[in-house]
């Protein structure tokens, strides 16, 4: 590998080379962009003579194939005779570190970033892939309200680690996480991302209720079983990101916070192998002084004004109404009869029994299943999305794709509610029927250029065992198309 790479180089004929972010042992991440998207990428190339070279390459190749939204998306990983590089997302926002530096997290907080960084890690392992050497660093809440993992399967390969376990390694480097974010120390025998060492007593580590006060019971006892042998007190441990996802199922995903800054905060580390980009400070502003007399005697009179302005209003108002004629009985122009409709009251949400990723006209037939059940757990932070696809009218391809819901049974199917993501662009049918094909389903409902909750209401009185949610146009996201379903409930008639 002789090809000189400094800023300005381009690859692969579209990622240009902007900023060396970090240089360790031979390998250099740079912040990039990619010239045909116009958008923010990080590129990792190596000097000559590398030694895992062809191992982080073949690392990032596998790790393209991830679908998890969570996990950082590998777009290219090249290497040949002049030079290799790996192309991944430029994410942005704040690590673990970051969020500790004011001190420990609330509980349920924590517990919701490990559980959604558990449950793509389970997803990487079923096809795999694992981390094996999770830091804080690794771990971030990004600008968009997301959560990241960095490094998935790279980084390992970049630091030559290898492991007889790599699913107990995972749920070690899990559980260490969750200790981080509850006590704000690192249980390690140095500090690590800025964060000083567990304490210990004895020789073992405390647990987190040791170290902070109101840490609850099952937290302290998940962090056990995952990362503190000594003090599992005859429980099994945690020995897979699964059952680590799987312990921490329950809690609350986590939902943006509003930060302010006493002080800049501090830099960001990233991940070695792909970029991490901080949200711009709030501006600080000095607080207001006290106002003077002569501005507390103008800000009175100005209150008399409004005073005396409003009751004048309140009494114009009421004098008008009063001497209003009363509707006759008999008129109803501009009114509807209440009974004609039916309210959210006379509406009753059904139980979806599955959902699938339906892609019955692409090659594969099928479309992020695995995230199929997430559109219907009723929890707001996790989604179901179709892949990215290179125009909103999904690359012309095909003519839609969709999530399909399995109720079980025929049903009647009075409303659907969608919530889809807030950028707007979204063309989306209703289609139900009682066979899970595109022929058999048909179209009850249509929304065009919509985006948040959507309400669909057929037409006609539609019944049927699969309803489908199908997406005709995708909205734009990152440069490329992609449609997302927070959430589905499916309304049937109800008594009132």
């Amino acid at each position: 590998m002789s090809t000189a790479v400094q800023p300005g180089t381009r690859l692969a004929e579209r990622f240009r080379l902007e900023d060396r972010v970090t240089e360790s042992d031979g390998a250099t991440l740079w912040k990039a962009i990619d010239e045909i998207l116009a958008r923010p990428v990080a590129v990792l190339t190596f000097s000559p003579g590398f030694e895992r070279v062809t191992e982080v390459v073949t690392a990032a190749r596998a790790a393209s194939r991830l679908t998890d939204p969570r996990i950082t998306q590998v777009f290219d990983a090249a290497h040949d005779d002049d030079l290799a590089y790996v192309v991944s997302e430029w994410v942005t926002g704040e690590s673990l570190a970051d969020l500790l530096a004011a001190g420990p997290l609330d509980p349920e907080r924590a517990a919701g970033l490990v559980a959604e960084a558990s449950e793509a890690l389970a997803h990487a392992h079923e096809k795999g892939l694992h981390h094996l050497c999770l830091r804080p660093s690794h771990l971030v809440w990004t600008t968009g309200n997301t959560v990241k993992v960095l490094g998935v399967a790279v980084d390992a390969s970049l630091a030559g680690l290898t492991t007889d376990n790599p699913a107990l390694d995972d749920a070690e480097g899990l559980g260490r996480l969750l200790y981080a974010g509850l006590t704000g120390h690192w249980p390690g025998d140095e500090e690590e991302g800025g964060l000083p060492a567990a304490p210990m007593i004895d020789g073992h580590f405390c647990t987190p209720r040791q170290v902070t006060a109101g840490v609850p019971g099952y937290l302290d006892t998940i962090t056990s079983r995952a990362c503190l042998p000594e003090s599992r007190r005859g429980q099994s441990s945690l020995a897979s990101p699964a059952e680590m996802a799987e312990a921490l199922s329950d809690v609350p995903r986590p939902v943006p916070l509003a930060l302010s800054y006493s002080s800049p905060p501090p830099s960001v580390s990233a991940s070695p192998s792909e970029g991490l980009e901080e949200k711009a400070p709030p501006t600080w502003t000095p607080p207001p002084r006290p106002p003077s007399k002569v501005n507390r005697i103008l800000m009175t009179l100005v209150v008399l004004l409004v005073i005396v302005a409003v009751g004048f209003g309140a009494w114009t108002i009421g004098r008008n109404l009063g001497t209003q004629s009363s509707p006759s009985a008999g008129n109803t122009t501009g009114s509807s009869d209440p009974a004609s409709q039916p309210s959210a009251a006379q509406l009753v949400a059904l139980k979806p029994a599955g959902a699938d990723g339906f892609d019955p006209l692409g090659d594969d037939r099928s479309e992020h299943p695995e995230m199929a059940a997430q559109a219907i757990d009723g929890k707001p932070n996790t989604f179901w999305q179709t892949t990215y696809y290179n125009s909103a009218e999904l690359g012309r391809l095909k003519d839609g794709v969709g999530l399909l819901i399995d109720m079980g049974k025929q049903v009647p199917v009075s409303q659907v509610v969608a919530t889809l993501a807030e950028t707007p662009g979204s063309s989306v049918e209703l289609r139900v029927g009682n066979s899970p094909s595109l022929d058999a389903l048909k179209p009850v409902a249509t929304q065009k250029d919509v985006s948040g909750k959507v309400t669909f209401t057929p037409s006609s009185p539609a019944s049927g065992q699969y309803v489908l949610i199908w997406f005709t146009r995708l909205p734009a996201e990152e440069g490329r198309f992609r449609g997302t379903i927070y959430d589905v409930v499916v309304h049937s008639p109800g008594s009132a």
